[in-house]
Formats: C-alpha cells, structure tokens, sequence
C-alpha cells in the first residue's frame, strides 16, 4: 500500500466530477468499514508503540514515524466495537483532518475504490455505531460504512467555539447580527461546531446535510424569486458529503445565473495545499480547515467588508 497516495494534479481530476476514491479496510470483525483516500497519507505496519501515562482511553500510545511523533488511535474501540490489540504485525493509516496527523490501528486494509457520490448514501439511523458514521454504500452487494472521523477527533480532543471580545467587540462583526448563511455538511460535529460559533455573532443559520439537500434549497428559494445574493451573506460547504460534494454543489451554483454570485467558501477536513487547489478550479470565494474558530471569524470578517465596499 505504499503508492496508496497520488499526485495533487492526479486527484484533482475527480473535483466537480462528483467521484471520491475510498480506502476501504476491516476492524475487529468481518464488516466493511472506509474513509476518503483524500485523507490518507500511507498505510504501513505499526511501529514501535510507546505507552503514555494519562492518555485517552482510545488511544493506544505514540509512535515516531519519520521524526513526527503521532498518537495511535484504536478506530474499533472508538465506533463502540472490540478493542484492537497491538503487535509487531498490527496495520495503521496514517491520516490528516484539520491539520492533525494521527494514526489508526485497524485489523486489516483490503482495497481503494473509485466510486460515484450518487451510491454513497446517509446512513439509515442512528443507534449504535450508526452515531459515528457519515455515510454507507454497496461493493459487491456488501454494505461498507464510512466512519466520521471528525466525531472520533472530537471525542478524544474537544473543539473550541469560543471567539475571543476582541472580535466580538469589532463594528464590522457587529454588521453579522441578522444575517442568514447556509450550512451545508454531512457531520453533525461540524455543524454543531459551526452553528455554536457562529450563533455568537447572531447569525440566522440554514442547514443541509448534503449537497444535493443544500442545491435544492437554493433553487427553491430562487424559484420563489428570492435574490440569493441579498438573502444569503455566504454559503459554507463541505467537502465530501453523499449523494453531491461540495465541489459539485459549487459547480452548480456557479452555472445557474440565479446562485453564480453566492459567496462560497470551503469548510473541510481535508489538507489545505489540496483544497487551495480545488477552490481555484471549482471556483469558491475561499477554503477554511475546521474546527478554528478564530478563522471562521475572519472569514465572515471578511466577506462583511466586501459587502460593504460593493
């Protein structure tokens, strides 16, 4: 699995293709489980495990892996299934969400598939490890679950909402208060994160748990003859969502006269060289990695003063 990864210019083919490419693997059973490729920087076998005093309950120890020390996570027990253990024979993907790098001990990886967001669907509840996933598709008639890591993270190291009175203090923030935004995001961590910073500036915030939920709100509303631009201060979405990715939703938008001049910024998980790439080709106003509030902030900041100047 070493050539797991391509290049940026190789992946970015998919963008506003509305595909994904998912590295699929077991835990501590036969189930299928999978995350975005897009996340991924190698698959290797665990090296020397190092126990912490204190740590999480999930997480096995540290490991250095080419002079970075990162925690290693048990994704089983994580989801709510049997602990792994680790040995000397013990497989980890190495991955970065929101300009973290961890790595998680799983049972045994199979394969990468490239696939369609059309076949990858919510899944159907939430009970049990349901609660700690995004999405499900079919491969060979077996049901694969997409985990969401971002409420793994979250879980062992919670985020921050907080935004300092500095910025709440600022006479163009204060221009916020009213104004409505789309949230569009297929992680109930991320919008919770977003709707508890952004309540704090007064924002009246809209919701979509996918891209396909969130075009269709926006052309309903322009079929009701809403002017977008004048309803909607900016539009915030995700990356990789089922049924339609951000990318997608961003493409479509820009091709209907009635949505093209929506302000869109990218709000993802995903490394920050990609998405700079991606949100010069699907054409978003701007890219923020989650989970840092202080930028969300400046973000919003910024797109007021534009307002303001047009």
């Amino acid at each position: 699995m070493a050539g797991i990864l391509d290049s940026v210019d190789q992946r970015t083919q998919l963008v506003g293709e509305n595909r994904l490419e998912i590295l699929m693997f077991r835990l501590s059973g036969r189930q299928q489980f999978a995350i975005n490729v897009f996340k991924v920087q190698e698959v290797v076998q665990l090296p020397k495990l190092t126990l912490m005093p204190h740590r999480h309950r999930y997480v096995c120890g540290v490991i250095n892996l080419r002079g970075q020390t990162l925690p290693v996570i048990d994704l089983s027990q994580a989801i709510g299934l049997r602990p792994l253990i680790p040995d000397e024979r013990s497989t980890i993907i190495v991955t970065e969400y929101n300009r973290s790098v961890q790595a998680f001990l799983v049972g045994g990886v199979d394969r990468i598939l490239n696939l369609n967001w059309e076949s990858i669907l919510p899944p159907p509840g939430s009970a049990g490890r349901q609660h700690y996933l995004t999405a499900i598709t079919k491969v060979e008639e077996q049901l694969v679950e997409i985990i969401d890591v971002e409420k793994v993270l979250a879980e062992i190291v919670p985020y921050n909402t907080k935004i300092s009175s500095e910025h709440l203090d600022d006479p163009v923030l204060k221009r916020a208060y009213g104004r409505e935004v789309l949230l569009v995001d297929d992680s109930s961590v991320a919008l919770a994160q977003l709707r508890e910073t952004l309540t704090q500036l007064g924002l009246k915030m809209h919701t979509a748990s996918d891209g396909l939920k969130g075009l269709k709100l926006l052309k309903s509303w322009a079929d009701e003859g809403e002017v977008l631009t004048d309803k909607l201060l900016m539009v915030f979405t995700d990356a990789e969502m089922p049924e339609m990715d951000g990318y997608r939703l961003t493409t479509e938008i820009r091709n209907d006269p009635r949505l093209r001049d929506l302000y869109v910024v990218l709000h993802t998980s995903l490394s920050g060289s990609f998405n700079q790439a991606m949100v010069q080709k699907v054409g978003c106003n701007d890219f923020l990695s989650k989970f840092q509030p202080e930028r969300l902030v400046e973000v919003i900041r910024e797109r007021l003063l534009l307002d303001q100047a047009s």
